[in-house]
């Protein structure tokens, strides 16, 4: 058994998602902080249970090859780069194999995995910032990102991942907040004003959405604020406060107020011009995003003459991008602002062979009742799935199953539930193909898959 604060030194052989080193110790799994795949080290624990243990690096022997030079001041502590200490190449790997095993530990051993696509940029190509506003010990207001498992934030608004043109915003508000004395919010206390930074930018577009959440409703000296910030930086174009006086680890509130601009700021993607309101959901790395999204269009392999059901389509990026391929377009969701933007997208692209209704993924049975109240009885020839991590409900395939849906193009953020979803569906009439994976988060510990799944007979 291994004890609290006892040294050993290991050999690394392997990663998690995490960003930890693996080792075994008398047969016990060791996660090491600050080791990669390839590492000698002397590791201390620091924490033990049944079946594993943690440890830390006390000293490194021997170097890996898969090492590379680390230059984020915060990263150890930050936690959110995983893979920042590895190449790469190495990271690719790692990414690969772990979409394997994902289905191997659903017994589908046979299942093709294919390399990993990413974007040219693997930096700063995050179009959104959530940036906690805090106060130190001395006082000092500190903007940046929580330390790993923890309320304290460090000070970075300069990460590598996100987008160069959120830096001199957040430092911006930074003087507005100091030279106005304006309160910050205290998580012990409940009390001050300030809580969170969140920006958006629409890359193709420029354009820029900043919204300062708050424990309270209003901002000490708002019009001045308005006027600093759109004049010093004239492509936010939609600048908004949120309201969020809860205890909660939630960033955002549910109430929204313009302050100044458009309800909403605009980007490209895959030629379809998008609205993004605060609360729409839209990917973070809008180039991988587009390569994926032309791989799941060349999976549903269109003739023109389908019926394309889009379910979680939020604001109809995925749906709109394969509307002109395919005779009709449903998207289904359950956020009704959502549903609202998708409605003008598709108008203001001139596409209008869609149409979008409120429906939730998690009632099957009512799942397309609007749709089918406006649109009459239909069966989609086609349904694109893009779920949340969770994956989807059991009992939503079974009654695409139930339909006699001819294919399913699925999208997934977490390769784990969507190896549980196929093996649900290869066992309930589908025959499964080729997993493409696509890096849409560099660096860190996640990976995108899309496959597709073919009815038999």
């Amino acid at each position: 058994m291994l004890k609290k604060n006892e040294v050993y030194t290991v050999d690394i052989t392997d990663m998690n998602f995490l960003g930890f080193g693996v080792a075994k110790i008398d047969g016990i799994a060791v996660f090491v902080s600050g080791t990669v795949t390839g590492d000698r080290a002397r590791v201390k624990i620091i924490k033990t249970a049944k079946s594993y243990a943690i440890a830390r690096c006390e000293e490194l022997l021997t170097r890996s090859a898969h090492r590379t030079e680390d230059a984020c001041p915060v990263s150890t502590a930050c936690g959110g780069c995983a893979f920042r200490a590895v190449t790469y190449d190495y990271e690719k790997e790692l990414k690969e194999n772990a979409v394997k095993q994902s289905f191997i530990r659903q017994g589908m051993r046979d299942v093709t995995v294919a390399p990993l696509t990413h974007a040219a940029r693997l930096s700063h190509y995050r179009n959104k910032g959530q940036y906690p506003v805090r106060k130190n010990a001395a006082g000092e207001i500190v903007i940046g990102f929580f330390a790993a498992k923890s309320h304290r934030v460090l000070p970075c608004v300069g990460c590598d991942l996100q987008s160069d043109a959120f830096s001199p915003i957040i430092e911006e508000i930074r003087a507005f907040l100091l030279e106005n004395n304006v309160s910050i919010y205290d998580e012990e206390s409940g009390k001050g004003l300030v809580r969170h930074i969140y920006l958006r930018i629409g890359e193709k577009t420029g354009e820029i959405m900043l919204c300062m959440v708050l424990c309270g409703d209003r901002l000490p000296h708002e019009d001045a604020f308005v006027q600093r910030m759109t004049e010093a930086f004239p492509a936010i174009r939609s600048l908004y406060v949120n309201t969020n006086t809860k205890d909660t680890n939630v960033v955002l509130g549910d109430k929204f107020r313009l302050l100044a601009g458009r309800e909403y700021i605009e980007d490209i993607l895959c030629g379809v011009k998008l609205r993004i309101t605060p609360q729409s959901f839209y990917q973070v790395n809008r180039d991988a995003a587009e390569l994926l999204y032309e791989k799941a269009a060349e999976l549903a392999a269109f003739d023109g003459s389908e019926l394309l059901l889009d379910l979680y389509c939020g604001i109809g990026s995925i749906g709109l991008s394969m509307a002109r391929k395919v005779k009709k377009l449903i998207g289904i969701e359950v956020v009704p602002s959502a549903i609202e933007c998708a409605k003008v997208n598709a108008d203001q692209n001139g596409i209008t062979n869609a149409s979008f209704y409120c429906g939730d993924a998690a009632d099957a049975e009512q799942l397309l009742a609007s749709a089918r109240a406006a649109e009459g009885d239909f069966v989609p020839d086609v349904v694109v799935l893009d779920p949340p991590r969770k994956g989807c409900a059991e009992e939503l395939l079974a009654y695409i199953a139930r339909l006699g849906v001819q294919k399913i193009v699925y999208i997934s953020c977490n390769s784990e539930t969507l190896a549980r979803d196929a093996k649900f569906l290869t066992e309930n009439g589908y025959v499964m193909g080729e997993v493409f994976p696509y890096d849409l988060f560099c660096r860190t510990g996640h990976v995108e898959c899309v496959t597709s799944f073919v009815k038999k007979g």
